[in-house]
């Protein structure tokens, strides 16, 4: 099966090479989308051997992957992986994601910092701050509370969930807005427990308060109005 891995990328040229090529291997193309860099994001990726779609602006996160994932349809995906830039997801975790969807056993498989294992490295303040989102989410968004990571933005879907699957955020909200689609729909959504590597670096580049407020009003203003 053609799978395709999509990375939304905002100046990442640092780190998004080692990525790209780490993830080669395991699939069968990378498309990164440079979401309005201001350094060589799109020229690091493509010298790592990865397809490029560039947007002109900065436009979010959501947006990236929207960006994407069309292109990744275009092409003939039949497996499509979203995966970050900055090295917090492993790429060994790939098979364990797409091993439930080739099995038969799911049609969207997600990755759980929080499932079987302690989210390793996770300082305190962005524990509580998950937290206070999975309540969020099952509260207002009415996402069931057996989906342990709302905020995960790590998965695998088959083509036809990922074409299916119309979501509107084009920031963070993205990943709340995603799982309150499936949780609502008849797809087969599964969790497997991922281990995310956390520095410095990526911690600094993280959801702040300001962002989780942020986070909490789009979704508030998505569910209600």
């Amino acid at each position: 099966m053609r799978t395709i891995a999509v990375i939304p990328a905002y100046n990442e040229s640092a780190r998004l090479p080692a990525v790209v090529r780490a993830l080669l291997p395991l699939v069968d193309e990378v498309v990164v989308v440079d979401d309005g860099s201001a350094d060589d994001t799109g020229p690091a990726a493509a010298a790592a051997g990865a397809t490029v779609l560039t947007h002109r602006l900065n436009r979010g996160q959501g947006a990236a992957l929207k960006t994407g994932t069309a292109a990744a349809l275009a092409a003939g995906a039949d497996l499509i992986i979203h995966f970050d830039a900055d090295g917090q997801h492993r790429p060994d975790t790939v098979p364990d994601l797409l091993r439930p969807i080739l099995d038969g056993q799911a049609d969207v498989v997600l990755g759980s910092r929080f499932l079987g294992q302690p989210a390793a490295g996770m300082p305190l303040s962005r524990r509580l701050l998950l937290w206070a989102a999975r309540q969020f989410s099952a509260f207002a968004l009415g996402i069931p509370r057996r989906f342990t990571d709302p905020q995960s933005g790590l998965r695998a879907w088959r083509r036809e969930v990922a074409a299916a699957v119309d979501f509107r955020q084009d920031r963070m909200a993205h990943c709340s807005e995603i799982l309150r689609l499936l949780a609502h729909s008849d797809w087969r959504v599964r969790e497997v427990p991922v281990r995310i590597e956390y520095t410095a670096q990526t911690l600094r580049k993280g959801q702040r308060a300001a962002d989780a407020f942020g986070i909490v009003w789009q979704l508030f203003l998505g569910a209600w109005y």
